[in-house]
């Protein structure tokens, strides 16, 4: 399976990050892309480096107008695509929620964020609750999507749980940078400690996995901070962790690369981490901590 991956900046203009957006989705179709994959909250600037009630504005419902500017798109080029959306549930009830839109311009299913940081710059707590859609892969037309986002991809039991529900493969989309104070040092360890992660969450899970970040320097709206230099650097991986394709930390890039599918049912044959799990002496992993 051919599978696109978009990085891209975005500025304040939302329109034009759309249709930028349009362009890339197009060349990864032309390409060959039967899935295409979008970074986190694709549609404009990351705004949760403040906490600020008017951003909310931004927030959609789902279905709404991106899923049916997307959705035709989808339905146009014959792709399956994955979304990343700030969803309005409700007054004051605001996921971000990620959407996978079938060949036909449908709605898959969606996935929502369930692990939200609260971190300097990243103030997601602020506008978003949790999910409550569970860890439940997507089927489509392309397979069985384990989609989840961003902060998510640091959490083994999430993929677990999701290759566990028959996830082929897991997806991340992703808005994660550097803040200018740091060290290059420092900058090294956090980017390495990145891709380390989530090509371990491919060998525990015999999964490729797919993950598709921004690029380019955000500033911060309250000129607190220096601002969030996304690394960029979204990758593939393969069910052995083996790197199928990287992208560098600040350009923006669309490929489409290969997938093959059947590779993790024989890697899962070679290293059969799933038959030899000790699920009789795993009941703490429910709990906060063990003393």
């Amino acid at each position: 399976m051919k599978v696109g991956l978009i990085q891209q900046k975005n500025t304040a203009d939302r329109a034009a990050n759309i249709e930028k957006l349009k362009v890339n989705i197009r060349k990864a179709a032309r390409e060959g892309a039967e899935l295409v994959v979008l970074q986190e909250l694709h549609n404009g600037l990351y705004f949760c480096q403040t906490e600020d009630t008017s951003m909310f504005d931004l927030a959609e419902t789902i279905p709404g107008p991106s899923t049916e500017t997307f959705g035709a798109l989808a339905k146009e080029l014959g792709i399956v695509l994955v979304l990343s959306l700030f969803e309005k549930r409700a007054p004051g009830l605001y996921h971000n929620t990620a959407v996978v839109l079938e060949k036909d311009g449908t709605i898959a299913g969606k996935y929502r964020k369930m692990h939200i940081p609260d971190d300097p710059a990243y103030y997601e707590k602020f506008y978003f609750t949790p999910g409550d859609l569970g860890f439940e892969p997507i089927d489509t037309s392309v397979g069985r999507l384990g989609v989840l986002v961003c902060w998510d991809q640091w959490y083994p039991e999430a993929a677990r749980l999701m290759a566990m529900r028959g996830a082929e493969m897991l997806i991340y989309p992703t808005a994660i940078g550097w803040e200018s104070s740091d060290t290059q040092e420092e900058k090294d360890r956090q980017l390495g400690a990145w891709v380390t992660i989530q090509r371990g969450h491919a060998v525990a899970n015999g999964l490729p996995v797919i993950s598709v970040n921004r690029t380019g320097h955000e500033p911060d709206p309250s000129g607190q901070t220096g601002g969030i230099r996304f690394w960029g650097n979204s990758f593939a991986a393969g069910p052995q962790g083996e790197l199928l394709t990287v992208f560098p930390n600040d350009e923006e890039e669309v490929r489409v690369i290969e997938i093959d599918k059947t590779r993790g049912e024989n890697v899962r044959r070679w290293w059969p981490f799933f038959r030899d799990r000790r699920i009789d002496a795993f009941g703490g992993l429910t709990e906060r901590f063990l003393v």
